[in-house]
């Protein structure tokens, strides 16, 4: 994702006559660019935020010694719905397939979370 936004950003700069003087507000310069150079920024900002709560789920079950095949499933489906949402993002941003797939992910999160929680309370 990292790779595919320096190079959108890297052609779009020099497409669309961007400078990189400091003085130039952010704001302004995205404001001359087409969406879609943005959307690898916003989905590397995504990519951010909520996997992060994935991290420190599946870390606190590593340290729990839980491996059962239903952990192991529902990781793997969060991993997938990740992905799926951040190829829609990027590639054509069609937000009727990137909600529900988002969506998706969430529960699976909210799922893998539960089993945390009672894996460390039972």
């Amino acid at each position: 994702m990292e790779g595919l936004l320096y190079w959108r950003r890297t052609l779009a700069l020099s497409k669309y006559g961007i400078s990189f003087d400091p003085e130039t507000a952010k704001k302004q310069k995205a404001e001359k660019l087409p969406a879609f150079v943005q959307w690898p920024a916003d989905n590397y900002n995504n990519l951010l935020e909520q996997p992060t709560q994935f991290y420190a789920v599946m870390l606190a079950l590593s340290l729990l010694n839980v491996k059962d095949k239903t952990t192991v499933r529902l990781a793997w489906d969060y991993v997938g719905f990740r992905v799926i949402h951040s190829l829609i993002h990027v590639s054509y941003n069609n937000l009727l397939l990137r909600f529900p797939t988002f969506a998706a992910s969430s529960i699976v999160l909210f799922g893998i979370t539960a089993k945390a929680a009672l894996e460390l309370w039972y």
